[in-house]
């Protein structure tokens, strides 16, 4: 597969990921109640998926800066994710609303910067 490819379907796997956000963001601020757990799950794995992509052909290509920026973005928002759930909701505490958005921004940041890199 050439550059271009893995760094759109990357963006697909991200825009996928993106959806079952804010499908827990609704259900975290609607019903003030973390999402199931098994939505959290499949977007980590989904966005894992584009994220191992995306670093993929960073490290093995040739990709314009605003990739590499926009990979650290994402690893950034990974740390986020991994620690809203294990740290919060794996132990049953209330996600908090701060770090759910500031997750979401950062993410979006990443994922924008991968676009504009296409």
């Amino acid at each position: 597969m050439d550059t271009q490819t893995i760094l759109f379907v990357a963006c697909v796997l991200f825009g996928v990921a993106a959806a079952g956000g804010i499908v827990m963001a609704l259900i975290r601020l609607g019903k003030k109640a973390n999402p199931p757990h098994w939505i959290a799950m499949l977007h980590g794995f989904i966005a894992a998926a584009g994220v191992t992509l995306l670093a993929y052909v960073t490290i093995f290509s040739h990709v314009p800066d605003l990739a590499h920026i926009g990979l650290l973005a994402l690893l950034l928002a990974a740390i986020g994710g991994v620690w809203m759930d294990l740290g919060r909701h794996q132990q049953g505490v209330l996600i908090p609303s701060a770090v759910m958005i500031g997750h979401a921004l950062v993410a979006v940041a990443g994922v924008g910067l991968l676009l504009l890199a296409l």
